[in-house]
């Protein structure tokens, strides 16, 4: 009896042994720590350590297990922290960076189910200097066109295909989960790229309807900069790499409908006493980064923007001109050193708002006058 129940254990074992080579699951992240110094914020200078400025300081796990037929189940969990006080980020959320479970194909691609990136984060922002190699002191004024990631959206369905050929496509729908009201807060979007030869192209396009509007729906009311009735994106951009450089190129366009405010200043983005129809932004970004040995890298970007708001008494066209640069040396595979200063101009619409002030990545607030300077020393390891 004792032979026939171990010959079962036995073979039970084996039978169970392929199931679990077939799976895993991977623990990763990277803290990004470092001092800034701010030349005006409301009027003061400031020196502070923050987190996450090249990259935002992370944990997270992803797995897969096989289904047969090509076919995979796949998940992330992916944490935001602060790595100055220990805090999570992300409005606090646990997994406030990535949640998302789903299936994937072989020969088709991925779908998945949860919070995720807008397809214009995932096909045209690593083609930014933001949203590639520099980090968030290099977006473009108030991150307008999300090319930084500033949300994620909320109860998303996304598909992104495999790589044919070097092409590459992508669509996002996330729904507002209000009973009633589909179209309020929910948001669509699409993106493709293509890569041959050492040329990258770029191109997306996002639509949320009542970002920030609520606590329910793709764009949540703790996780929106904008506040507005619709938050439109469309943009292109190329990569062009010569040997041990690569230049780019990338324009995007953003179209606010009625805004309101914007999250993360103090000041207003609206004349008191007036209504504004739309804001849009228009922004033209080149960049380069050259590695100059295999743990050397030196990167430069400049991005001019024109905006243009329309309120009830008018219209006002603030421009920004925004300079940026980077040093970036490895220690190892896993932790480098880095400098990187970014310094922003902006040209008064004399519209008494906020939009006539410097408002570099990376501040606190913005300039009490139209420049403002970020400078950071960094230390970043991933794991």
């Amino acid at each position: 009896m004792k032979k026939t129940q171990l010959f079962v254990g036995v073979l039970t074992g084996m039978a169970l042994a392929p199931a679990w080579a077939q799976s895993s699951v991977t623990l990763f992240g990277l803290v990004d720590e470092g001092i800034d110094y701010t030349s005006n914020v409301r009027g003061h200078a400031v020196t502070e350590m923050l987190s996450g400025a090249a990259q935002g300081s992370r944990w997270g796990l992803r797995g897969t297990q096989a289904l047969g037929g090509k076919l995979s189940a796949v998940f992330q969990l992916e944490s935001g922290i602060d790595a100055s006080s220990g805090r999570l980020m992300e409005g606090s959320r646990m997994f406030g960076r990535q949640a998302w479970v789903g299936i994937a194909h072989d020969d088709v691609g991925t779908l998945t189910f949860g919070r995720q990136y807008d397809s214009l984060v995932e096909y045209l922002a690593p083609l930014t200097a933001n949203g590639n190699w520099g980090g968030f002191l290099f977006e473009h004024p108030y991150d307008n066109d999300n090319t930084d990631n500033s949300f994620r959206l909320d109860n998303a369905v996304q598909f992104n295909s495999v790589n044919f050929g070097g092409l590459r496509v992508g669509a996002t729908y996330a729904f507002s989960n209000l009973p009633g009201q589909i179209s309020t807060n929910n948001a669509q979007s699409f993106g493709v790229s293509y890569a041959v030869n050492g040329l990258t192209f770029g191109a997306a396009w996002l639509n949320v309807t009542n970002p920030g509007a609520n606590a329910l729906g793709a764009v949540t009311s703790d996780d929106a900069g904008f506040v507005a009735s619709r938050h439109r994106v469309y943009g292109a951009g190329v990569n062009y790499q010569v040997d041990a450089v690569t230049l780019g190129f990338v324009y995007t366009h953003t179209n606010l409908s009625d805004p309101t405010a914007y999250s993360y200043i103090s000041g207003a983005i609206v004349p008191g006493g007036q209504h504004a129809s739309s804001l849009t932004f228009d922004n033209f970004e080149l960049n380069a980064n050259w590695a100059i040995t295999t743990a050397l890298m030196f990167g430069a970007m400049y991005d001019y923007t024109q905006a243009k708001l329309d309120t009830s008494a008018g219209s006002y066209r603030p421009k920004y001109h925004t300079f940026g640069l980077m040093l970036d040396y490895n220690l190892t595979k896993r932790t480098d050193v880095y400098a990187m200063a970014s310094y922003q101009r902006a040209i008064s619409a004399n519209s008494g708002t906020a939009l006539d002030l410097a408002y570099a990545g990376g501040a606190d607030d913005s300039s009490s006058t139209q420049q403002q300077f970020v400078g950071r020393i960094g230390l970043r390891h991933k794991f």
